[in-house]
């Protein structure tokens, strides 16, 4: 069976993994780009950005890129939460097309978790959006179909990332704890008391100074 992997999840000191008060101006609310910084200058993020403007790819973001890049391998769909997909009443706007542009970075069909339910919106790149009602479950058996023999990717926000992990979905979780305090947002680890135990856990701290710690289920190893 397909693996369910989550990749490139940015989290404070404090266990933020996005700030509050998000809005169209503010996709990540008060955090800003504060957690993905150490993300920018990698090659993965440049790969994904397009023609968009873009920062210098820096050779020292080298060792954070070797987590960046995984984001994409044999990576056949993607689960979102409707936070993810647009800012707070983007389902009211029949025109709202996502963050990205006509040519979203995942490449992939991508199931976004939302109370209100439309057509699947086709983009460039083989992006296709599938906007359903549906559990935690449910969703990831679509997922898989969407898939065929590639693993699906939990792409977040945190509060959806948690509950696939609350409810053991997750076999593999990387996440990049940021040295920063945000004070506030939205938490990734509320309410997953020794989750660790269902994992091998390893750590790697970059010159950016951002720890990667990757959590394996063992079956998945």
């Amino acid at each position: 069976m397909s693996l369910v992997r989550v990749h490139n999840m940015s989290v404070s000191l404090d266990g933020f993994a996005t700030g509050e008060g998000q809005s169209l101006a503010s996709p990540f609310g008060h955090a800003g780009t504060r957690l993905t910084e150490w993300f920018f200058p990698t090659a993965t993020f440049q790969g994904m950005t397009g023609d968009r403007e873009r920062e210098p790819v820096s050779l020292a973001s080298e060792p954070d890129d070797r987590f960046a890049r995984r984001w994409g391998e044999n990576i056949g769909a993607e689960i979102m939460g409707a936070n993810k997909f647009g800012p707070p009443g983007w389902q009211d706007d029949p025109e709202w097309r996502g963050w990205w542009g006509d040519n979203p970075p995942f490449h992939t069909p991508v199931v976004v978790l939302t109370h209100h339910e439309r057509a699947p919106l086709e983009c460039k790149g083989d992006n296709t959006f599938y906007f359903v009602n549906a559990s935690n479950r449910d969703a990831l058996t679509l997922a898989r179909e969407l898939a065929g023999d590639r693993d699906v990717r939990i792409g977040g926000g945190p509060t959806i990332v948690r509950g696939f992990l609350a409810e053991g979905l997750v076999d593999m979780l990387h996440v990049a704890v940021v040295p920063i305090i945000l004070g506030r947002g939205v938490r990734l680890w509320d309410r997953l008391e020794g989750l660790e135990r269902d994992f091998t856990v390893e750590s790697e701290t970059t010159p950016s100074g951002t720890t990667h710690i990757t959590f394996t289920k063992a079956a998945s190893r």
